[in-house]
């Protein structure tokens, strides 16, 4: 016997008969002699619901209030779920963040966890009860809810499985398991049986949504086996997220999206040491997330600098740059919009011949331009025309895994 954290997303919740397929995977855990720790979502589109409520008292509302409102979602779903469970005869109890209590940082709608108070969680299972927690929410040292934004449901999974140490964390959603891309988008698109957290967390990071990024780097550092399920398949096989890769393994992985990216290109600046250190820096200071960064050789007496940001961040990163462009010495500011990040991911990958060729070859096969290239140890990635984008993810999937 041993404990197992189960997390469900909210497309897993979502009415009462995914609720009821929800208890039949719990219930399976519980007749197995196991503990089981439940994470869950708010109920299908509650929280965009939540926002638009909000939306309609102010378009500025204070973080604070903001994560008050928007974490009432997943309380709801505790509730709901533990009444039902009592209802099939099962000794259950809700918890919220602040219950257990889950300690954060001071940093409302982007929460980072610091610290579980387990033993209130480990005195419910003792007494035995099934224990269900709300994702996406703590408290700080004040008392204050913090959320813990994208994906934080997954991370608060995560974290609880590694304060319980925990035999095993269970993510369950509603593909079966992870792809070698989006099933939505490459219907061939294989099921991959087992995967390292390296390259999850690539995946994660480059736009595929099965996993949050935040919630992989956890159980990499703590080494907590991730299984990725399906809710709505009774026998899933899923996909097991761990800390080294099969010897048989495929050298790719998976191939990726990243939509909504914008790029910026600071040009004409001063070739003088400092400058790139300076741009960075005054991003950073306004809390700007900079990915794929290409600068012109430093040869000439001025250099240009192009990197991306999300589309929700440019206005923003542009501001900035406008008002700091005398300091950057920088002669002009461009940008250009609607474009998506596609990337194959794979451990060793810069170190395979050709097969950056191959993923060129299958975009220059199917006239996709390419406006960016970055690369690494475990990925690949091109900037494409957001109109190009599945059609691009299509191609370079036909290239590796059916040619």
């Amino acid at each position: 016997m041993g404990i197992i954290v189960q997390k469900f997303g909210g497309s897993s919740v979502a009415d009462v008969n995914k609720l009821e397929m929800v208890a039949e995977h719990i219930i399976d855990e519980v007749t197995k002699n196991n503990e089981v720790v439940v994470v869950v979502s708010a109920q299908g589109k509650t929280t965009d619901r939540l926002i638009f409520e909000e939306e309609e008292v102010t378009k500025n509302p204070s973080k604070r209030e903001h994560d008050v409102l928007v974490s009432v979602g997943e309380q709801i779903t505790i509730a709901k779920l533990t009444m039902l469970l009592q209802k099939k005869g099962y000794n259950a109890i809700s918890l919220t963040g602040w219950q257990i209590p889950i300690i954060t940082n001071n940093e409302h709608t982007n929460g980072r966890i610091r610290y579980i108070h387990k033993d209130t969680i480990l005195e419910l299972l003792d007494a035995g009860n099934i224990v269900v927690v709300a994702g996406f929410q703590g408290i700080n040292e004040a008392g204050e809810i913090v959320t813990l934004g994208r994906g934080g449901s997954d991370t608060t999974a995560v974290s609880i499985a590694v304060a319980l140490g925990a035999e095993k964390c269970d993510i369950y959603t509603d593909v079966d398991g992870v792809f070698t891309a989006d099933p939505r988008i490459v219907e061939n698109s294989k099921q991959i049986k087992s995967i390292c957290y390296e390259e999850m967390l690539e995946l994660a990071s480059q736009g595929a949504k099965v996993l949050h990024n935040r919630c992989v780097e956890v159980a990499e550092k703590y080494n907590v086996p991730l299984y990725v399920k399906s809710t709505f398949e009774k026998n899933s096989i899923g996909t097991l997220v761990k800390s080294q890769k099969n010897l048989e393994d495929l050298f790719i992985n998976g191939v990726t999206k990243d939509d909504y990216i914008s790029r910026i290109t600071v040009a004409g600046i001063d070739n003088q040491i400092g400058r790139t250190y300076r741009l960075f820096k005054i991003l950073s200071d306004n809390k700007i997330n900079v990915d794929v960064i290409v600068q012109s050789f430093g040869e000439h007496v001025t250099k240009d600098i192009a990197f991306t940001v999300k589309m929700s961040d440019l206005n923003k990163t542009l501001n900035i740059l406008e008002e700091n462009k005398e300091l950057l010495h920088a002669k002009e500011i461009l940008h250009s919009e609607n474009l998506s990040k596609v990337s194959i991911i794979g451990v060793g990958i810069a170190n395979k011949p050709g097969v950056a060729a191959d993923m060129f070859e299958a975009l220059y096969e199917n006239n996709i331009n390419i406006h960016m290239v970055s690369t690494s140890e475990i990925k690949i990635s091109v900037l494409v025309n957001s109109n190009d984008a599945n059609k691009a993810v299509k191609a370079i999937h036909d290239k590796f895994f059916n040619d």
